[in-house]
């Protein structure tokens, strides 16, 4: 009996030994993280080789699985219906308080009510987020790589850096474009001989509608991407740092990174620029103590911190410490060419690379995942000193929204130079602050010019409910909400300095965290002066100069200066307001549609889909602009859903118009090329979005002819037609050989040519067709030969006529002012004044015989000064210079945009000038 004890007791221990080990041994398998290698059969450094998006979400889901330090959040669908995935990892502790640092990280981020003794108590509990992105750009390989490589090491070292950062450190590992992913990579390995891999190519824009522009839609995002994105961003989590790669560097270097070049934007929290400046410290200061050469910054690159719109610059105008690298390398191995300038160090470039005749992919990864541990490290060893910063930023910006305020722009600076030069007199010599301090004026002018009542910035704005687009204006307030700013909407009709506004008006005050956006988004930009030496050519800006979206947008608001108050209701952050409530009203004759709301082309379209008759009229009537669309009473069911859906405001006509002109829909062609353009891809997105049927076409159909036979309209966006006098072809450079692409994409290579497609084109034009070329495009009016000519030129001694150099004439993308004939059909719902979004634009002048022939003059500049937004320089030529035209040619006609009236999808304010087009 004690032996049979005994040996059940033996048993025992054995079983329970054997479920130990059984379980440790589970434990370990369950902690088991495939390595890159493990799971896609190559290391993410190793050349001619790269992943697609399947591929990486599936490796996402086994570290997942596997690690208890990482969780994976899907935050949203792509345009092409993906799952957009980020991992989140930290510790298993922080893991099991994640709500509670995001609620910290998002108090901290807003300020709203907080006491500085609470926020520097929050900033010990909480912890630092981080957010580190990768493959925006689908091209640019090593930005989707690290991402990979940097979620396997972070949850697999094991030494004592690695853990302070999961200890201190909640991080954001966010994949920015799955779509484009999947593309390159199938792309990229559809060639089995490694060597002969190329990157080149892509029959289609790597993110749809988009490619390349993904980069420019933060601000009003657009795209279902950004919009994932930004939620994470301006909403859910508010980092205090973010991280977003990119490529390429600079030639003869390896990265261009932080701090940036100059100008900054004037509105930004100097905290947040010198946070920039010390988490960049970090980065290169790591890279140089790994003997990593090559990271050049400031003057080094081209990279500022001037745009918005970006996803790394949007979040600098939300206090967070944006940082952008561009990175050399890819899955083929490169060169670093020899530039010799960039062998001397110097401040931008304190260790310089050495020519190398073979940069590996490894190497590039190496360097983005040093990079990352060096954002990380910094992090958690300043997590508090981040919350409390942000909060600090936050604090800054409501104290600056709710008192009197100016923002120092150049133009104010200027201004007090100016009315110094004019009133220096009353300064003697001998007192003269000037001769003694070089460069001192009186501070009076500070107190009189700089600080002047009426210069002082806007404590708030208000949207009022009659807009004459509504549905429009609910689209700009939604960009706001998407990029986290707090809105408040009247409950009833209230009065501010004597101007009464209807219930249902938003209000967007200034004493809040964000308030560097939302002067951003009303106020113009105000570029400075920027030139190589003085009297020396302008330095391009990085991207746009100016960029004001509300003024994009044609929205109606007043600014203002002191403090106001009425029965507003505050909305919850994030959620989307639905467009305006539409009441239907009975009529027996028809209603109307005003012709200055965008949304009424949708609703138009879908009426003549089905059928029902739809006309316009030539002028006003009943108290609706010319242009108007006049529906008839049998259109008044789907009239009803249709307004309902898109918040179209219907008014019942008396009667019908007697002048009105019927119209039909047109057959629809916009130009395209292969690889795709993504000026073209925008208007493809709007024509979805509004409703319109279109088919894409390109130069080898174009060159075939025959071309009414199969379309009545056919759009050329910013691109596609050569250069006049630039030799016979145009386009984006040299299509590839058609040997090397695949037999469905045939139809999409070759370009429009002056020999062969031009031709064609007239030819579709004088039998009947309608031809719109906006922006650059409109260079085809020079080569169907129409009294046109260059506005922007001046007169050489011989005679001939040279464009003005940029010394002279300078006008990077910008909002001006352009008058318009708006009882011209093509200009039908829009004010006599329009804000145009202008880039270094195409300006025409008629020549005599002009008028003869039929030009029309749509639009054009009628001032001296029209800049509304960003940086003219030289703006004086623009005066009278013409913006718009159409030209009858034969049956048909031409329509010529200078402008970019479809620019980015943002310019909806002037949407119009297409939309009227595209009907017969």
């Amino acid at each position: 009996m004690k032996n049979q004890i005994n040996l059940s007791k033996s048993v025992q221990r054995g079983v329970f030994l054997l479920g130990m080990i059984l379980l440790f041994i589970g434990n370990s398998m369950a902690q088991k993280i495939p390595s890159p290698k493990e799971h896609f059969g190559f290391g993410l450094g190793d050349d001619y080789h790269i992943s697609n998006y399947t591929q990486t979400e599936a490796y996402f889901k086994k570290v997942a699985a596997a690690s208890d330090k990482a969780k994976l959040v899907s935050i949203g669908k792509t345009e092409e219906g993906r799952d957009q995935w980020m991992m989140i990892v930290t510790s298993v502790e922080n893991h099991a308080n994640l709500d509670k640092f995001k609620d910290i990280s998002v108090k901290m981020a807003r300020a709203e009510g907080l006491s500085e003794q609470e926020a520097r108590k929050l900033s010990t509990e909480g912890k630092a987020i981080v957010w580190i992105d990768g493959g925006l750009h689908s091209t640019e390989t090593v930005g989707t790589h690290q991402l990979s490589e940097t979620i396997y090491q972070v949850l697999t070292k094991e030494d004592a850096e690695t853990k302070r950062i999961l200890d201190n450190v909640v991080i954001l590992l966010v994949h920015a474009n799955p779509d484009g992913h999947e593309k390159i990579g199938n792309w990229y390995m559809r060639e089995s001989v490694p060597e002969k891999r190329s990157l080149s190519n892509l029959p289609t824009l790597y993110q749809k509608y988009i490619g390349h522009d993904n980069n420019r839609d933060f601000y009003i995002q657009n795209m279902k991407e950004s919009t994932n994105l930004g939620y994470q961003l301006f909403i859910e989590w508010i980092p205090q740092v973010m991280y977003n790669h990119h490529q390429r560097g600079p030639a003869g270097s390896v990265l261009a990174g932080p701090p940036y070049r100059d100008p900054f934007n004037y509105v930004f929290d100097p905290m947040m620029v010198t946070g920039i400046d010390a988490v960049g410290a970090a980065m290169y200061n790591r890279l140089n103590a790994e003997n990593k050469p090559g990271f050049t910054r400031m003057d080094g690159s081209s990279f500022s911190t001037w745009y918005n719109g970006g996803l790394r610059t949007t979040t600098h105008y939300h206090n967070m410490i944006g940082i952008l690298t561009e990175i050399v390398g890819g899955p083929n191995p490169e060169e670093i060419p020899l530039v010799p300038d960039r062998l001397l160090p110097n401040s931008n470039t304190p260790f310089p690379v050495t020519p190398q005749k073979s940069w590996h992919f490894q190497q590039s990864i190496d360097y983005s995942v040093s990079m990352n541990f060096a954002v990380l490290d910094y992090a958690a060893r300043n997590s508090d000193h981040l919350l409390y910063n942000i909060y600090v930023m936050g604090k800054g910006s409501i104290q600056r929204g709710s008192g009197d305020y100016w923002t120092p722009f150049p133009s104010k600076i200027e201004a007090i130079k100016t009315a110094y030069e004019k009133d220096k007199d009353k300064y003697p010599a001998s007192t003269n602050p000037i001769s003694r301090r070089g460069g001192a004026i009186p501070s009076v002018f500070y107190d009189s010019v700089y600080q002047a009542k009426e210069k002082r910035d806007p404590r708030g704005f208000i949207i009022t409910a009659d807009q004459k687009d509504p549905a429009t204006a609910v689209k700009f307030i939604n960009a706001l909400v998407k990029t986290g700013i707090r809105i408040e909407k009247s409950t009833a009709s209230f009065s501010v300095n004597g101007t009464t506004y209807p219930k249902g008006s938003y209000i967007v005050k200034t004493d809040q965290a964000f308030r560097p956006h939302i002067i951003d988004m009303f106020e113009p930009q105000d570029y400075p002066n920027d030139f190589q030496y003085p009297g020396g050519p302008p330095i391009r800006p990085y991207d746009a100069a100016g960029w004001t979206l509300a003024y994009q947008m044609g929205i109606q608001f007043d600014r203002i200066l002191d403090g106001f108050s009425g029965p507003f209701e505050t909305l919850p952050y994030g959620k989307l307001e639905a467009v305006p409530a539409v009441k239907i009203p009975s009529s027996k004759s028809g209603f109307f549609l005003s012709s200055k709301q965008n949304d009424a082309f949708p609703i138009v379209n879908e009426l003549l889909k089905k059928g029902i008759k739809v006309s316009r009229t030539q002028g006003a009537i009943e108290g609706m602009p010319a242009g108007s669309f006049y529906i008839p009473q049998s259109g008044s069911k789907v009239l009803a859903e249709q307004a309902t859906k898109y918040g179209v405001q219907v008014t019942a006509a008396k009667a019908a118009p007697g002048n009105a002109i019927n119209i039909k829909p047109s057959r629809i062609a916009l130009f395209d090329t292969y690889g795709g353009s993504m000026p073209s891809g925008w208007v493809r997105w709007m024509l979805e979005q509004y409703n319109f049927e279109f088919e894409l076409i390109f130069a080898k159909e174009i060159d075939a002819g025959n071309l009414n036979n199969k379309y009545d309209a056919i759009l050329f966006i910013s691109g596609g037609i050569p250069a006049f006098g630039r030799g016979n072809s145009g386009g984006w450079g040299s299509p590839p050989d058609e040997k090397s692409i695949p037999a469905e994409y045939h139809h999409m290579l070759g370009n429009i040519t002056a020999e062969k497609s031009i031709p064609q084109i007239k030819s579709f034009i004088e039998n009947g067709g309608k031809v719109v070329a906006v922006g650059n495009a409109s260079a085809l009016a020079y080569h169907l030969e129409l009294p046109v000519r260059n506005a922007l030129v001046e007169v050489q001694r011989d005679g001939s006529e040279k464009p003005l150099p940029g010394e002279k004439y300078y006008v990077p993308g910008s909002v001006l002012v352009t008058r318009v004939d708006n009882s011209q059909p093509a200009n039908w719902g829009l004010d006599s004044h329009v804000d145009v979004l202008f880039n270094n634009s195409p300006v025409f002048n008629l020549k005599p015989e002009a008028k003869l022939q039929g030009l029309q003059v749509l639009g054009w500049f009628d001032t001296k000064t029209p800049l509304k937004s960003g940086w003219a320089w030289g703006q004086s030529y623009l005066e009278d210079g013409i913006t718009a035209f159409s030209a009858p040619i034969g049956k048909g006609m031409l329509f010529v945009y200078g402008p970019e009236i479809t620019y980015r999808a943002q310019s909806q304010g002037t949407f119009k000038m297409l939309f009227n087009n595209l009907y017969q």
